[in-house]
C-alpha cells in the first residue's frame, strides 16, 4: 500500500464514493449501469478491505458513501459495513432494489446508523414493473420496503429510470413516490451506457413521447413544491447541450467496483487505454490525486475544439467522455450530444430512427442483465 500523498491544491478533495459492494442482484433490469462484463462473487472485496476503504475515504474528505451494487443487500456484511461508515463519520445512502431486505434487516440497518435509502421502482404498475425488472413479485416487495423505511424513520428517495415501457407514466411516478412517503424522487431518463446501450433499440422512446413526459414532470414541480423534491435527469439523445457528467471528470466523486477497481465514473472502463488502480494496492487518497485514469480528463487541457474555446466548458466540462467514446470512437472528442459537436449528426441520425415509435406498440424483447455476458450482436 502506497503512503498517502500530499494533497495538490489544484485538485479538490472528493465528496462522495459510490461503493459497488457486489454485482449480484435478483433483478435483471435491461438498463442497468453495471458493465456488461459483471464482477463475480469470488473476487469481491472482503469486509475488512471495504472498511479500510471507507476509513480512508473519510480521511480524504469524503462526506457521502453510496452503498450500491448490483444489490448491496446481497452482502451478508451490509449491516457491519453501514455501522463502520457511521463510526468514521460518513453519511450512508443505501441504493437498493428492495429485494433481499426484510423488516428485521431494515431495523438492523437503522440501528447501525443508516442515513438514507434510495429505492428503485421500475414502474407505477406492478405487472410492467416486474417485467422490466425481470423478477416476478419484485414490485410487491418494494412496497413493503418503502413502508419499513418510513417506519424506522429513515428518509426515502424513489428512483425511477424512464424509457419506452414506462414513459407514459413519468408524471405518475412523481405522484406515486409522494404516496409512498418519499421525500425525494429521481425521474431519470435512461442514459445509454452498458446494458442500456445494448438494449437501446427496445428502450428508447420517441422525441414526442420524451417531450410530453418532460413537460409533465416539470409541471409537477409547482404542484409538489414543499412536499417532495423532484430531481429530473433529462434524456441525452434529444438534448441541445450535454450534461455535466459526474460534475466533471474526477472532480467530486469516485466509484469502487466489487473487485476493488477505482473508477472516475461508472462507465470509465469502456474507454480503452486508461490505467485504473485498485484499492487493494493503493489508498483512496493516492488514487484520487495520482491515478492515471483520474487525471486523464481532469481540468481543460485535454479538450479539443469546439470545447476548448466554448464559454460553456466550465458548466458542462466537455460533456461525457464515455459517450464520446461510444459514439465517435475517441473519448477526447466533443460529446456528440452537444449541437455544436462536429459529431452531433450521429446522435441526430440515431434519434431520427425513433421518431415513428408508436406508444401503443408493445415494447420489444430485452437482453436482460445477467452474470453471463450476452453473445455479441450479429
Amino acid at each position: 500500500m502506497n503512503a498517502p500523498q500530499k494533497i495538490p491544491e489544484a485538485i479538490p478533495a472528493p465528496v462522495g464514493i459510490l461503493a459497488e459492494l457486489t454485482h449480484r442482484c435478483p433483478l435483471a433490469c435491461p438498463y442497468c449501469s453495471n458493465p456488461v462484463e459483471l464482477d463475480t462473487r469470488e473476487g469481491e472485496l472482503d469486509t475488512e478491505t471495504w472498511k479500510r476503504v471507507f476509513s480512508e475515504s473519510a480521511a480524504a474528505g469524503v462526506l457521502h458513501a453510496h452503498l450500491s451494487g448490483g444489490e448491496p443487500a446481497s452482502r451478508r456484511d451490509l449491516t457491519e459495513i453501514v455501522k463502520h461508515c457511521h463510526a468514521v463519520g460518513l453519511y450512508t445512502n443505501l441504493i437498493t432494489s428492495g429485494v433481499g431486505i426484510n423488516e428485521a434487516r431494515m431495523h438492523e440497518l437503522a440501528d447501525a446508523g443508516l442515513d438514507h435509502v434510495q429505492l428503485s421502482i421500475q414502474d407505477a404498475e406492478a405487472e410492467s414493473a416486474d417485467r422490466i425488472g425481470g423478477y416476478k413479485g419484485g414490485f410487491a416487495r418494494k412496497m413493503d420496503v418503502a413502508k419499513w423505511v418510513n417506519e424506522v424513520g429513515i428518509p426515502l428517495t424513489v428512483n425511477a429510470v424512464i424509457h419506452r415501457a414506462n414513459i407514459a407514466r413519468a408524471g405518475r411516478m412523481v405522484e406515486f413516490a409522494y404516496e409512498l412517503g418519499a421525500r425525494r424522487v429521481e425521474i431519470a431518463h435512461t442514459q445509454y451506457y452498458a446494458w442500456a446501450y445494448l438494449n437501446r433499440q427496445a428502450l428508447m422512446p420517441s422525441r414526442a413521447q420524451t417531450e410530453k413526459a418532460v413537460a409533465e414532470v416539470e409541471a409537477l414541480r409547482k404542484v409538489y413544491a414543499g412536499k417532495i423534491v423532484i430531481d429530473h435527469v433529462v434524456p441525452d439523445y434529444y438534448a441541445k447541450y450535454p450534461k455535466a457528467c459526474m460534475g466533471g471528470w474526477a472532480k467530486r466523486t469516485l466509484n469502487v467496483t466489487p473487485h476493488g477497481k477505482a473508477l472516475p465514473c461508472h462507465a470509465a472502463e469502456t474507454i480503452p487505454g486508461l490505467e485504473f488502480w485498485n484499492v487493494r494496492d493503493h489508498s483512496i487518497s493516492d488514487i484520487w490525486f495520482n491515478a492515471p485514469a483520474f487525471n486523464a480528463f481532469r481540468g481543460e487541457d485535454w479538450m479539443v475544439e469546439p470545447c476548448r474555446s466554448c464559454p460553456r466548458k466550465s458548466q458542462d466540462h466537455g460533456g461525457c467522455r464515455c459517450q464520446a467514446m461510444a459514439l465517435t470512437g475517441d473519448a477526447r472528442n466533443a460529446d456528440p450530444i452537444c449541437h455544436l459537436s462536429p459529431f452531433h449528426d450521429k446522435v441526430a441520425a440515431i434519434a431520427a430512427t425513433f421518431e415513428e415509435v408508436d406508444a401503443n406498440v408493445p415494447v420489444g424483447d430485452y437482453v436482460y442483465r445477467t452474470l453471463k455476458a450476452p453473445a455479441p450482436a450479429a
